[in-house]
């Protein structure tokens, strides 16, 4: 990837981890930790990889995205504002009661989301239904499904998965957030997932393993995903929880809590002298 691209991408995801920040911050509540580790994917996802418009969210021929991770929506909203589907200061209003931004995705009230989501397993489901839709009906957009490690715990991804390599969903790519952290600990410890690649690989689905926080990396697997035909791709991101804060990096406690004032402004304060860092280069 060119470097002046790159680092456009490098600004946007920092911007985009200060709106997880600041949203979860006004809502006292939500979860940051798996956001930020996801925020790289989305911005590559919305910035580079994806057909999307801003101006018409329901365009027929757009890509579709699932965040079956339903509960990191904050890095999701944040995309789609820094992106123009609503306006930024949406965030701010996270979890209100009566806001357009809830707790977990809802595709009748927010723009930009193309599937409900929040019960772990099912968004990966609808993500496969969605693919088989778009082979019967011939059309050309693809589906991408973005699933927590901690999520494979649920049976109905495995039947999920037993599905769209069975029917050779080739339009299907899913990307597994393996920061290995859920709410109770290290996923290797409460209910250990591995060999996640061999698992898939099982199931009939080409596996690519990135560096979620490498907009190289991320570009090299999405390249290759694009190349595959005949079956499903997933790709297995190795990611930080809570990339991009110092005192949220690889700590499972910041899996469902929002800062309070004082953790607020280190947040803030150590993401804009990141940006700020950026900005020289």
């Amino acid at each position: 990837m060119e470097q002046s691209r790159k680092l456009e991408l490098q600004k946007v995801a920092n911007r985009v981890r200060q709106g997880v920040i600041e949203s979860t911050y006004c809502a006292k509540s939500g979860h940051p930790g798996g956001s930020l580790s996801i925020t790289d994917a989305l911005v590559y996802l919305y910035y580079q990889q994806m057909r999307v418009d801003p101006a018409n969210p329901s365009w027929a021929d757009r890509d579709r995205l699932v965040l079956s991770k339903g509960h990191c929506c904050p890095a999701l909203y944040s995309v789609l504002a820094e992106k123009g589907f609503f306006d930024k200061k949406e965030l701010r209003s996270l979890r209100h009661v009566g806001a357009m931004l809830q707790g977990h995705p809802d595709m009748k009230c927010t723009p930009g989301i193309d599937m409900s989501s929040g019960s772990l397993g099912q968004g990966i489901s609808a993500a496969c239904g969605m693919a088989m839709a778009a082979k019967m009906s011939g059309a050309s957009w693809r589906v991408y499904a973005i699933l927590g490690d901690g999520e494979l715990q649920e049976g109905q991804v495995w039947e999920a998965a037993m599905f769209a390599g069975f029917r050779k969903l080739d339009n299907l790519i899913a990307i597994v957030d393996n920061n290995n952290l859920q709410i109770d600990g290290q996923v290797s410890d409460v209910c250990s997932v591995y060999p996640i690649e061999d698992k898939f690989t099982a199931f009939g689905w080409h596996v690519i393993t990135v560096d979620a926080h490498d907009f190289d990396s991320l570009e090299k697997g999405f390249a290759e995903a694009m190349t595959i035909t005949g079956k499903p791709v997933v790709l297995v991101q190795k990611s930080v929880k809570g990339k991009g804060v110092s005192f949220m990096e690889n700590q499972a406690d910041w899996h469902g809590k929002a800062t309070n004032a004082q953790e607020y402004e280190q947040a803030m304060a150590e993401l804009k002298a990141a940006y700020a860092k950026l900005e020289e280069e």
